[in-house]
């Protein structure tokens, strides 16, 4: 039987940045896989662009539907507005396990969404934090093997083409971080490639 998995990102490529892996694995094994981004992520871009980007991305992984949230890109509130909308989504998607940004994040509207996020999904079983290279101390206790779909997450994060060509401070692109961060949760998991979760509820509903 088919699964609903939902996904939460405060703006565009969070969510393919974090779990695009899992959600690979996830529409591979059959399940409904939904993407709800709260904001276009206008003052990193061009909104137009990054909406489109964010269309393709979504394509690329096969997902059954991206919902927007329109909000306002670094003036997220924590609210009941806010948290009512979270909770028509949740209410709409009826999701087995739902994912999103971590909540010690250098970004205000990662933490914000998180807090509206965890108020809204209070009854829900399964609550997953994913990273960010903007997270803090990010120490995940749950690993996903994504060995077998890695080169479908690069491409995946490849659609978000105005940030894969920007230069971080380091030098590095986008894709090498994707990658770099891949092979350390897998050496932390004792495998090869691994995306790291944290746990905000997890019940294990399968047994």
């Amino acid at each position: 039987m088919a699964r609903n998995i939902l996904a939460f990102g405060a703006h565009p490529d969070d969510i393919e940045l974090g779990c695009a892996g899992t959600l690979c694995k996830h529409v591979k094994a059959g399940n409904n896989v939904y993407l709800c981004v709260l904001s276009e992520g206008q003052e990193a871009g061009d909104p137009k662009a990054r909406k489109k980007e964010q269309e393709e991305a979504v394509r690329r992984l096969e997902a059954k539907e991206l919902i927007w949230g329109g909000w306002v890109d670094t003036r997220f509130e924590v609210s009941k507005e806010s948290i009512d909308f979270i909770e028509s989504v949740v209410s709409k998607v009826k999701p087995y396990e739902i994912y999103v940004n971590y909540s010690n994040d250098s970004h205000q509207d990662h933490r914000a969404l998180v807090q509206c996020v965890i108020s809204a999904t209070r009854y829900n079983k399964r609550v997953l934090f994913y990273e960010d290279y903007t997270s803090y101390n990010f120490q995940p206790d749950i690993f996903v093997d994504i060995e077998d779909v890695l080169s479908d997450k690069l491409h995946i994060v490849s659609a978000f083409e105005s940030q894969v060509s920007r230069n971080f401070p380091s030098g590095q692109k986008m894709l090498d971080g994707v990658k770099a961060i891949a092979n350390f949760r897998g050496f932390q998991a004792r495998i090869n490639y691994a995306e790291g979760f944290k746990a905000v509820r997890y019940l294990k509903l399968d047994i």
